[in-house]
């Protein structure tokens, strides 16, 4: 299995039928969930297992490989430290991707969210045809929107809570969609 991309610090690579208990660990750290879930881990171990990897798998297959959740791993050490996805909803355009990240505690402060997302959205722009990436994060989610500001998106709108993250802290102030277009990244 080759890498999907790498930056100064990060190797990105897809995620395999083993990696199960990556995802597993990352999601069952309650301030990583925070924003997501309130804390909860997303889902059980069974269907990590059972419909998660087979899915990611799948749509590696179905974007043949362009886009799709990616397993971030330090490059020193070789740590894995969570996950970045750039990809398009399931039967949107593929020239519309979403930018989304996860990271694990420990990897929180050092810089690669923004590393990470910063390349993904170059090869994104400059190799796969991209013409809009775009991200959502909630109101309160502060980090991430410094996280897509500092890699040059903005804000186009407001955006309701969605009905199953109602009970997420401060869900009644909603949250925000970040986009960057083609000609906006070419500028920067």
């Amino acid at each position: 299995m080759s890498d999907y991309l790498e930056s100064e610090r990060l190797v990105l690579r897809q995620f395999t039928a083993q990696d199960a208990d990556l995802l597993i660990e990352l999601d069952s750290d309650p301030a990583v969930m925070r924003f997501l879930t309130g804390g909860e881990p997303s889902m059980s171990d069974d269907v990590v297992r059972d419909q998660v990897i087979p899915g990611l798998l799948a749509a590696y297959d179905r974007w043949d490989g362009r886009f799709g959740l990616f397993a971030a791993h330090e490059k020193e050490t070789g740590a894995f430290i969570g996950w970045f996805c750039l990809r398009p909803e399931r039967s949107g355009p593929l020239d519309e991707v979403e930018l989304g990240y996860r990271l694990r505690r420990d990897a929180w402060g050092k810089g690669y969210a923004t590393e990470g997302s910063t390349a993904l959205v170059d090869k994104g722009f400059s190799e796969l045809g991209v013409n809009t990436v775009w991200g959502e994060t909630m109101a309160l989610n502060v980090s991430s929107q410094r996280v897509m500001e500092k890699v040059g998106m903005s804000v186009v709108e407001s955006i309701p809570t969605p009905d199953d993250m109602l009970g997420v802290e401060g869900s009644e102030r909603g949250g925000f969609r970040f986009e960057m277009t083609r000609e906006q990244w070419a500028r920067r």
